[in-house]
């Protein structure tokens, strides 16, 4: 029985195959980095010297974003070493002007996250002004967000 047809002579499909095969790179050439960043990491800890840093920074003005960053912790982390050492945490919140700034561009179509970006604050912080000057906030997906026992 003879095959006929597109499929009848393979070998050039099989050897373009073969030189693509060849341009892969080879699985034990996979970097180590990129295999250990789907790892559970174990948390960074900070030695007492930098813990000292840490608090002198914060108390220099730096935020718990950019303390963060800079010793490779979350935020969380950086607020909890804070707390643990009895430094008062400042509440950078937003000013009258800064509100009317959100809500105007919370009304442009801006995300909470985007204008929290912009004004330097968190976007649950942008989310509890909205609501204080009773400006209706969407869902993820750009529809009016009903509240907890509310209708549309």
């Amino acid at each position: 029985m003879e095959l006929g047809g597109l499929y009848s002579d393979i070998k050039d499909q099989v050897r373009a195959l073969e030189e693509l095969r060849e341009k892969l790179p080879s699985p034990d050439t996979t970097e180590p980095s990129l295999i250990k960043a789907d790892r559970p990491r174990r948390a960074r800890q900070l030695d007492t010297d930098q813990i000292q840093q840490l608090i002198a920074d914060y108390h220099s003005g730096a935020t718990v974003y950019e303390l963060g960053d800079r010793f490779g912790i979350e935020r969380r982390t950086v607020s909890n070493i804070l707390h643990r050492h009895g430094v008062p945490m400042r509440r950078r919140g937003l000013s009258p002007e800064q509100v009317d700034d959100a809500i105007h561009l919370y009304n442009l179509g801006w995300s909470l996250a985007r204008v929290g970006d912009h004004l330097g604050v968190n976007h649950t912080t942008v989310l509890n002004k909205l609501r204080e000057r009773g400006i209706p906030t969407r869902d993820t997906h750009g529809r009016p967000r009903v509240e907890a026992g509310g209708t549309r």
